[in-house]
């Protein structure tokens, strides 16, 4: 029962967050951002914030009519998406969207979330959509086993995403001539490769730290699952 509700509250308010801030929060016209091409899906924010809306409704779903069963013989499509979702994407892309714009932000807010925007996006906006998605994402892992997939499959899947996100953002430069984050502005063209290289890098690494703290947490079941499959495939 607390599983469902966690979960309720996970869907109800990340979807509010991404209907409010689609909604209500809009940026004033400035110099500094002329166009509105892409709208609230050029950031990674809150396509974030999408994502963790989807994960938590599937999980809800899958508290309802799938299975949680350490080894189950066939696990349901539901349970089988659910654990890809939160394995390849939904935990290491909040970890990088809500470690590195705390980490800009303590630097330089500016490069970030700049002042003039706390009039219009709320604080409680920004840490459902920057802090919250790091407590949530940390107390599924702990309360929720999953069976990761192969690396392999795995790092392809989110490797897929970033470098799409990435081509995103050049599309919405070139056809605006801004930038999606004003840290982008700031930084020659050789500078931004290696801030991209170096952003697939720590995204990787939080897709390693997920896994790894999964085999920590769920030891047992997860020498459970690979024996119960190892068996299934002789």
């Amino acid at each position: 029962m607390l599983k469902i509700l966690f979960h309720l509250v996970g869907a109800i308010q990340f979807f509010y967050g991404c209907y409010y801030d689609y909604n209500y929060v809009i940026v004033p016209p400035s110099p500094k951002s002329p166009s509105t091409f892409g709208g609230k899906f050029k950031y990674l924010t809150y396509l974030n914030a999408m994502l963790q809306t989807l994960y938590f409704t599937i999980a809800l779903l899958n508290d309802l009519i799938g299975s949680e069963d350490v080894t189950p013989s066939e696990k349901p499509l539901i349970r089988r998406i659910k654990d890809a979702i939160f394995s390849a994407l939904a935990f290491p892309i909040s970890l990088f969207v809500g470690i590195t714009f705390w980490g800009i932000y303590a630097v330089d807010r500016e490069l970030i979330l700049p002042k003039m925007l706390d009039a219009v996006f709320p604080a409680w906006l920004n840490h459902v959509m920057h802090t919250n998605i790091l407590l949530f994402t940390f107390v599924e892992l702990a309360s929720s086993f999953r069976m990761y997939p192969p690396r392999k499959r795995g790092l392809s899947i989110l490797t897929t995403f970033m470098l799409a996100y990435v081509v995103w953002v050049h599309v919405i430069y070139f056809k605006s001539g801004t930038w999606v984050y004003p840290i982008l502005a700031v930084l020659s063209w050789p500078l931004r490769i290696i801030f991209y290289i170096f952003s697939l890098m720590l995204v990787f690494g939080f897709y390693t730290l997920g896994e790894t703290l999964n085999k920590s947490i769920w030891t047992k079941e997860v020498e459970i699952t690979v024996k119960s499959e190892k068996k299934k495939a002789k």
